[in-house]
């Protein structure tokens, strides 16, 4: 896509322009070819020439300028900068990214030996360069420039100035780039509102942004919003600027892109024609803009099935952004991504392979190289998660590869399966790697020093998120104060990170190799695996998903037939028949769906059919999920076919081949969690067996030992979704008051699990003391085990202002430190030395909905905060079976130390569903909730 990028010069009127220098001539004439004067009508002559496309031209006028004020003022004089900077933006259009580049660092050079490093004129300038860098895809680098300038512009000029729509307008453009969409979606706004407010509605400004946002739509696959958006600008360019100018080639780019996905084909290659016409008249045949043009119309030939063509042009498309960008950028990734399917469809599968090994080559590359900029959190600027879908098609091409034998099935599944963990990124997993840097660094005080720029990175990631709310609120909702608030927050963290950076960097060189591991070897993860484990890993893909096995010997991949919407759909279903309100309520004459175990072994059998035999071998298995399967229990599906789908009698359930009867299941974040995770069995272990905080006090006016309740009634501890609470800039405290009910029963399971594991009295935190107060000042890293009994509140459909958190006791007088919500920012803040953490609540384990990333905020944010594993639960638990499972499950693994804690879970599941007490205790609703997430091992 082509977007407009505001430079830091304002687009002019030209003709009104072109009438005040029509005297330029005559000017000479008076004061000679190499006055000053001359110079800066040759400046603004280059003004009119680049609004009107002309860029060849609008650079000779510019290169003579600045010779003729560099031969009278000298080098380094300030007065220079402008025409520097002038030069620079022209070289910046061309695509002459190292030319610009050299300038406005010049040009910054002048400006901080003259003390002027926070001017206007600097702002510009660091926009300038932040372009460049954002042309060359060094996005973090441009990030920062574009904020410092920012900063700049809002304190000299306001927060409605022009020059700060455009740097908005630019922020937004590089968050769009990264896959933040709704960040950039606010700034992109912003901008709009300046512009409109200052230009009216038809001015070159309002055009720019409005192609922007309708960019931004296509990232959001909004494609008939984007078609309408763009269908606007090229309404509004047609009364400003001639049908050959480049930013009509912009548009017209844009909305066949639009229509491509909208299945109007022929008008999208008419359209990406047209555009390549204009890019190679105003630019020459080896543009920049002309090898996107070049791009898209190569992938618009292949949507029409004109392969001859498409290969042509997408081969001229990369030999320019190869010599223009280098072989790591992503616009280089992406054409050769487009190249490795065309190839796929020309059934050349050997080049397809090929390409797409360069397209993952580069990608892996460009987050290295992203990665040196980034600060020590494991984080990445966003586009190789934005681009997952180009190595899994990677694995695509290697299934055939392996199946055409075009070279040899070992090496090909061992490509495999690195790639597969490249697409397979999570920040649960980012969070496992974080515990486990820390744990490398032997020495305690560089371990403290690691946790505290871990600590700040996450610091910075939040200002950052509140600052650009801010800024993206409308004029009459701005917050000066608030932003200049966060701006000295960000400023004081970045300063603390640099000192931490640099004693890192003395006192533990080889700490970087930490922050980015590579994937794991096929034979590294079999050294890790014991004698009774085999390690399953799946990645979903849009067509087609894949699955790893491995065992100490052994190694198998396959192709699995379902892609990510049937698998979400298959998971959905699955689950229906365990919400534990409704079973609690089965009657006679009430029969609700029950869960169907006929699809259970239909699940199963597409997951592990063709892996089976490997699988089956060992006792223990080890699950990495992702997409849809991170809401899979895994624990529930059925072995073997039953004789009925969707029973209606509780007794058949007991009889079903669950898969728990067979194996333990541990579910992992990643493959190389497994590394990480094994690396903390070797950490001290803590001295107390356990504190655990439950029965909070929703209401403040009532008291838990009265709360009423039919004693015949079970209690299931429900999640409820921010977004019922939400009230304008937080959560509604008495609704959410009225709406958590009590739960009396978790005291009686924290006191059953606390005298099984002989920890003290003192350690069950209870009522009114349940607080976010105590969680935060109790020294938890004493504890051996965490356990929380409480409602979970997930991320709803307030997007950006809710996140995970626990409900704990709500004070009467809420505070920053309490407000009765321990939130999965706060958690992370925690510190832990856990071999469990158990979260008695409601879908702890999953995101919003089947499909979400990987586990949920709460489960990274514990790893992160230090726990070696989680008890984590699917759905609504009911209170009695909670108490049963749990204290079960602690009372066989304190009789069983060397079986592991996966284990023990299994046994305390299996003892359950076979309690002849009552047919219900067989239904999975009530004995299937919990899993364990993280090292189900023994230590």
């Amino acid at each position: 896509r082509l977007r407009f990028i505001c430079p830091s010069f304002v687009r002019a009127d030209s003709n009104s322009i072109r009438r005040n220098f029509l005297g330029a001539g005559h000017q000479e004439k008076a004061l000679g070819r190499n006055h000053p004067d001359i110079a800066r009508t040759l400046n603004n002559l280059a003004i009119i020439s680049n609004a009107e496309g002309n860029s060849s031209k609008s650079e000779g006028l510019r290169k003579r300028a600045l010779t003729i004020v560099e031969h009278a003022v000298g080098a380094n004089d300030p007065t220079i900068v402008i025409f520097i900077v002038g030069l620079a933006n022209e070289y910046l259009t061309q695509g002459k990214y190292a030319e610009a580049e050299q300038l406005y660092t010049r040009a910054l050079e002048i400006k901080k030996k003259d003390l002027s490093e926070n001017s206007p004129e600097t702002a510009k300038t660091l926009a300038g360069l932040a372009s460049v860098y954002q042309a060359q895809g060094k996005f973090i680098q441009g990030e920062e420039l574009l904020r410092r300038a920012l900063t700049i512009q809002e304190g000299a000029l306001g927060s409605d100035h022009p020059d700060v729509a455009d740097l908005l307008n630019n922020l937004a453009i590089l968050y769009d780039i990264q896959g933040k969409n709704s960040e950039a979606e606010g700034l992109f706004r912003r901008s709009l509102e300046i512009r409109e407010k200052i230009f009216g509605t038809n001015h070159p400004k309002v055009t720019e942004s409005l192609n922007n946002l309708a960019a931004l739509y296509q990232m959001q696959g909004r494609y008939k919003e984007s078609a309408l958006a763009y269908e606007r600008v090229l309404a509004l360019l047609n009364k400003t600027v001639p049908l050959e100018h480049p930013d009509v080639a912009g548009a017209f780019g844009g909305l066949a892109i639009a229509y491509n996905a909208l299945g109007r084909n022929i008008d999208a290659e008419r359209l990406d024609k047209t555009a390549l016409m204009i890019n190679e008249r105003s630019f020459g045949s080896n543009h920049i803009k002309v090898a996107h043009s070049l791009n898209a119309l190569g992938v618009t030939e292949r949507y029409l099935g004109k392969y001859r063509e498409s290969q042509e042009l997408l081969l001229r498309a990369l030999d320019i952004r190869l010599k223009a960008l280098g072989a790591n950028h992503p616009d280089v990734a992406q054409t050769l991504y487009n190249l490795a399917l065309l190839s796929g469809l020309t059934n050349d599968a050997k080049s397809a392979l090929n390409y797409f090994r360069k397209t993952t080559e580069a990608l892996i590359a460009h987050t290295s190289s992203e990665q040196a900029f980034a600060r020590q959190d494991g984080q990445s600027s966003g586009l190789f998660e934005q681009r997952a879908v180009f190595l899994k098609d990677h694995l695509i091409a290697l299934a055939t590869a392996t199946n055409e034998d075009i070279e040899s099935a070992p090496a090909l599944g061992q490509e495999a399966f690195t790639v597969a963990q490249w697409a397979n990124q999570s920040s649960t997993a980012v969070a496992v790697q974080q515990m486990g840097q820390r744990i490398a660094v032997k020495n305690s005080g560089l371990a403290v020093l690691v946790r505290e720029g871990q600590d700040l990175a996450a610091a910075r990631r939040t200002a950052d998120r509140k600052l650009i709310v801010a800024l993206s609120q409308p004029a009459g909702k701005q917050d000066p104060p608030t932003s200049e608030a966060l701006r000295r927050q960000i400023a004081d963290i970045d300063s603390r990170s640099e000192i931490i950076a640099a004693q890192l960097k003395k006192r533990f060189p080889n700490f970087a190799d930490l922050t980015n591991p590579d994937p794991l070897k096929i034979e590294y993860v079999q050294n890790l695996l014991r004698t009774t484990e085999v390690i399953v890993f799946f990645v979903v893909g849009k067509r087609q998903s894949y699955v790893f096995a491995l065992t100490g010997d052994a190694f198998e991949w396959k192709a699995i037939p379902i892609g990510a919407d049937d698998l979400s759909a298959k998971v959905a279903a699955f689950r229906r028949g365990l919400d534990v309100n409704e079973f609690s309520n089965l009657s006679e004459a009430t029969k609700p769906t029950l869960f169907d175990l006929g699809l259970s072994f239909e699940l199963y059998t597409t997951l592990f059919g063709s892996v089976e035999t490997l699988v089956m071998t060992r006792p223990n298995l080890l699950v990495v999920p992702s997409g849809a399967l991170t809401a899979l229990p895994f624990h529930l599906l059925v072995t073997e076919k039953p004789t009925t789908g969707a029973s209606q009698r509780l007794e058949d359930y007991r009889d079903a081949a669950w898969l728990v009867k067979r194996q333990a299941v541990d579910v992992l974040p990643s493959v190389a969690s497994l590394k990480m995770l094994r690396a903390f069995e070797n950490k001290d272990q803590a001295t107390k067996p356990m504190i655990g905080f439950g029965n909070p006090v929703f209401n403040p006016s009532m008291d838990p030992k009265n709360a009423p309740r039919d004693p015949k009634e079970k209690i299931a501890v429900k999640t409820r979704a921010y977004s019922e609470f939400w009230r304008g800039a937080g959560v509604d405290r008495d609704q959410l008051m009225q709406a958590l009910s009590p739960l009396p029963d978790t005291a009686i399971e924290l006191k059953a699990v606390a005298a099984t594991l002989g920890a003290l009295p003192s350690d069950v935190i209870l009522g009114q003391d349940a607080t976010e107060t105590a969680v935060k000042r109790v020294p938890l890293s004493d504890y051996r085990i965490v356990y929380f009994a409480t409602h979970a509140l997930v991320a709803g459909d307030v997007k950006g202002l809710g996140e995970p958190a626990l409900a704990l006791s709500i004070p009467r007088q809420p505070t920053e430190v309490d407000d009765g919500l321990l939130t999965a920012n706060e958690v992370a803040q925690l510190k832990l030395n856990a071999d469990w953490v158990v979260l008695s609540a409601c879908n702890t384990i999953a995101g919003d909905k089947p499909g979400a990333e990987a586990l949920s905020g709460l489960a990274r944010a514990f790893f992160y905060a230090g726990a070696r594993a989680l008890l984590v639960s699917h759905w609504a638990v009911d209170s009695e079976a909670a108490t049963r499972l749990t204290t079960s499950t602690f009372e066989i693994l304190k009789s069983n130390p060397s079986i592991g804690r996966s284990e023990a879970l299994r046994r305390a599941m299996i003892r359950y569903l076979n309690d002849p007490s009552s047919p219900k205790n067989a239904y999975p609703a009530l004995w299937g909730p919990f899993a364990l997430i993280g090292e189900g091992a023994v230590r």
